[in-house]
C-alpha cells in the first residue's frame, strides 16, 4: 500500500521506504548538543529502567544512545517534520505496533495532557464571561478559580460578581426594619467600587446570620426593670424602661452613653428620627404614664419640648418626620404635635376607649383602639375619614402601608381594609387567640399571636402560605425583612427563621425568663431580655445583647467597654464564609475575592 493510501487500512510496505536518505548525518557532537535541548524519554529503551532527571546531560545521553543513534535520532526528527500528515500517521502507527505495554503506558502519559483544551481559553472573553455568569454558587466559582491562571483571572472580572450581586439581591434596599437602621453603602454612592468586595462582605454577613457572629452583652445599667421599648441605628441603642428612664447607648461599642431623666412615670412608647448625611441631628420623642410627651436631642441629650395635653399615660406614638409626632393616650385620644414648635396641631376625638397602636403613612395615621374600631385620620386638617368596624373584641395591632391597613384583635382575626373605601376588604382566620403582633411588607403580611403560632400571609390572595408553632406561648416580639425573620415569645426563646423556605435556623440566645424587645437591621441585631443573676439565682435582671454580623467591620474596631463583656454566639462558628472557604483541593478564596 502507499503511503498515501487510506489511514483505515495501513499495512506495512513490502519494501520500507527509505526515510534517512534526505538529510546528511549530524556529527556525535552536534547531535549531542541537539539532544541536550530537548526533552528525552525518561525510560530507558528497553522499557524497564527509569533514569533519574537530576543525573547529568552527558550520563543521561552516554545511557540512552550511543554517538551513532544519536546522530540517526536527529535525522529522523528532521525529516518527520518534512512528512506529510499520512505519512506521520503511518509512521506513527508503525511506531505504536513495536511497543511494549510499558511503553504505551507512558505515550499515554504523554499524550492526555496535550489533548485536553481548555473550552474557555478558546472562546471570546465575552462568550467566556457569558458561561460563567450561569453559575449561581460562589463555591462553585471559588472552586473554578483553581482550575487554571487563566480561569481564576477569568473570575475576578467585576462583570461576573455584579451579576452574582444581583442574583442574590445584594444590590437591593431590603425593607431593613422599623428601627431605621444602617444599611450597606449602595455601589453608586462609593468611589472605586468592587463588586467583588461588596459581595464578599454581604455573603460573609449572610454566612455569620447563619451560623453566628459577635456578641457583645451589657449585664450592667439595667437592673431588674421591664424594658417597652426599643430603637437603634448604626449610632445609639435607644432603650425606654418602666423606670422613668430612657438609656442611650453607644451602637457600636455597646457602651452607655447617657440617661434620658425627666419623666415622671414609666416610659411606654419612643421613637426617634435624623441621622442621616444630609441631616445628622436625630431628635427622639418619648411618652410616659406621666402624660407628658417629651422631645429631645438625642445626640446632646437636651430636652428640648415638654409636651402636656393628655389626661392619661401615652400608650403609643409615630414621628411622621423630624417635625411631625402623632400620639395615643388610654385618654382615648390621638394627638398630633409640631415638635419643632412644641405646640399641638390637632386633637382627635372619637375612640371610645384607649389607643392601642398607630402607624403612619404619609398624611395619614391609623390608629387601633381597645373600642374594637380603628380610625384613619388626615394629619393635615385632623378630620376622621374612615371608621374600621368588624372586629368584636379590643385591638392590640395595627400596620399600615398607605394601600392596606391591617388590625389584629383580642377576637383572634385579622381584617384587611382599604384606606380609600374604609370597607374590610378579607378577614383572616387561623389564630386562636390575641393577634398582638403583625408586620406589613408588599404583600407578604406576618401576625404573632397569643397561640405562640407565626403566620405568613399572601394579601395579594388572602391566604396563609406558611404556618409555625414557633414558641410555646404568646408572641411578643416579631420582625423580618426579605430573607430572614426574628421571633420572641413568653417561653423565652429567641429565634432565627428562614423568610425564603418558612425554615427554622437557629435560636439566637440562651433561653430567658422574658424577652422584652428586639430588633435587627441588615449587619446587627438588638435583644433584651429578663434572667437570673449569675451570681445570685434568685435575683433577676435585665440584660441586652447585641449581635454583629458584619465580621470584617467588627475585627476593625478594638474598643471595649466595662459594662460589657464579649462572646461567641452559643451556634457553632459560621464556617461557611468566604474567608473560611479553603481545603487541600481549593485555594484559599481571598485569592479571588
Amino acid at each position: 500500500m502507499d503511503v498515501n493510501g487510506s489511514s483505515h487500512d495501513i499495512s506495512p510496505p513490502a519494501t520500507p521506504p527509505n526515510f534517512f536518505t534526505t538529510a546528511p548525518p549530524l556529527s556525535p557532537p552536534l547531535a549531542r548538543a541537539v539532544l541536550l535541548n530537548t526533552k528525552s524519554s525518561s525510560y530507558s529503551s528497553g522499557g524497564d529502567k527509569e533514569i533519574n532527571g537530576d543525573d547529568d546531560d552527558d550520563t543521561r545521553l552516554a545511557t540512552l544512545f550511543t554517538d551513532e543513534q544519536q546522530s540517526t535520532i536527529i535525522q529522523f526528527k528532521t525529516l518527520f517534520q518534512q512528512l506529510t500528515s499520512q505519512q506521520k500517521q503511518y509512521l506513527l502507527y508503525e511506531i505504536v505496533n513495536c511497543c511494549d505495554s510499558t511503553q504505551l503506558t507512558y505515550l499515554n502519559d504523554v499524550i492526555a495532557p496535550r489533548l485536553k483544551i481548555d473550552f474557555l481559553k478558546e472562546l471570546p472573553i465575552e462568550i467566556s464571561l457569558h458561561v460563567l455568569s450561569f453559575i449561581d454558587d460562589p463555591k462553585t466559582l471559588a472552586r473554578a478559580s483553581c482550575v487554571s491562571t487563566f480561569w481564576n483571572s477569568l473570575l475576578k472580572d467585576e462583570a461576573t460578581w455584579k451579576l452574582l450581586c444581583m442574583k442574590h439581591q445584594y444590590n437591593r434596599r431590603r425593607n431593613s426594619s422599623i428601627s431605621g437602621g444602617e444599611l450597606l453603602d449602595p455601589p453608586s454612592r462609593r468611589l472605586n467600587f468592587s463588586y467583588r468586595e461588596y459581595f464578599k462582605r454581604k455573603y460573609n454577613i449572610a454566612s455569620a446570620w447563619a451560623h453566628g457572629g459577635h456578641v457583645k452583652v451589657v449585664e450592667d445599667g439595667f437592673g431588674d426593670v421591664l424594658v417597652t421599648s426599643l430603637q437603634f441605628d448604626d449610632k445609639y441603642i435607644v432603650v425606654g424602661c418602666d423606670n422613668h428612664r430612657i438609656e442611650v447607648f453607644d451602637t457600636q461599642t455597646a457602651r452607655k452613653i447617657r440617661t434620658l431623666e425627666g419623666h415622671e412615670g414609666g416610659v411606654w412608647a419612643l421613637h426617634f428620627k435624623g441621622g442621616e448625611r444630609h441631616d445628622p441631628e436625630r431628635v427622639l420623642v418619648s411618652g410616659a404614664c406621666d402624660r407628658d410627651v417629651r422631645v429631645w436631642n438625642l445626640d446632646t441629650g437636651r430636652l428640648k419640648h415638654v409636651l402636656r395635653g393628655h389626661t392619661s399615660t401615652v400608650r403609643c406614638l409615630k414621628m411622621r418626620d423630624k417635625r411631625i409626632a402623632v400620639t395615643g393616650s388610654r385618654d382615648a385620644t390621638v394627638r398630633v404635635w409640631d415638635i419643632q414648635r412644641g405646640v399641638m396641631l390637632h386633637l382627635l376625638h372619637g375612640h371610645q376607649t384607649s389607643v392601642r397602636c398607630l402607624d403612619i403613612s404619609g398624611d395619614i395615621v391609623a390608629s387601633g383602639s381597645y373600642d374594637s374600631t380603628a380610625r384613619l385620620w388626615d394629619l393635615r386638617t385632623g378630620r376622621c375619614q374612615h371608621v374600621l368596624e368588624g372586629h368584636y373584641s379590643q385591638i392590640y395591632a395595627i400596620a399600615f402601608d398607605g394601600h392596606r391597613v391591617v388590625t389584629g384583635s383580642l377576637d383572634s382575626n385579622i381584617r384587611v381594609w382599604s384606606p380609600e373605601t374604609g370597607q374590610c376588604l378579607a378577614t383572616l382566620h387561623g389564630h386562636t387567640s390575641l393577634v398582638g403582633q403583625l408586620q406589613l411588607s408588599g404583600n407578604t403580611l406576618v401576625s404573632g399571636g397569643s397561640d405562640g403560632c407565626l403566620r405568613m400571609w399572601d394579601l395579594q390572595h388572602y391566604e396563609c402560605v406558611e404556618q409555625v408553632s414557633a414558641h410555646d406561648n404568646s408572641v411578643t416580639c416579631l420582625q423580618f425583612d426579605d430573607r430572614r425573620m426574628i421571633s420572641a415569645g413568653n417561653d423565652g426563646r429567641i429565634k432565627l427563621w428562614d423568610m425564603r423556605q418558612g425554615q427554622f435556623i437557629r435560636q439566637m440566645s440562651q433561653p430567658s425568663m422574658t424577652v422584652w424587645a428586639i430588633q435587627f437591621n441588615d449587619t446587627r441585631a438588638v435583644m433584651l431580655m429578663r434572667r437570673t443573676r449569675p451570681d445570685q439565682p434568685n435575683h433577676w435582671q435585665t440584660i441586652m445583647e447585641v449581635h454583629e454580623f458584619d465580621i470584617l467591620q467588627h475585627h476593625d474596631d478594638t474598643t471595649t467597654s466595662t459594662t460589657t463583656s464579649d462572646r461567641n454566639t452559643l451556634m457553632a462558628p459560621y464556617s461557611a464564609s468566604f474567608s473560611s472557604l479553603s481545603s487541600s483541593s481549593i485555594m484559599d478564596t481571598d485569592e479571588l475575592i
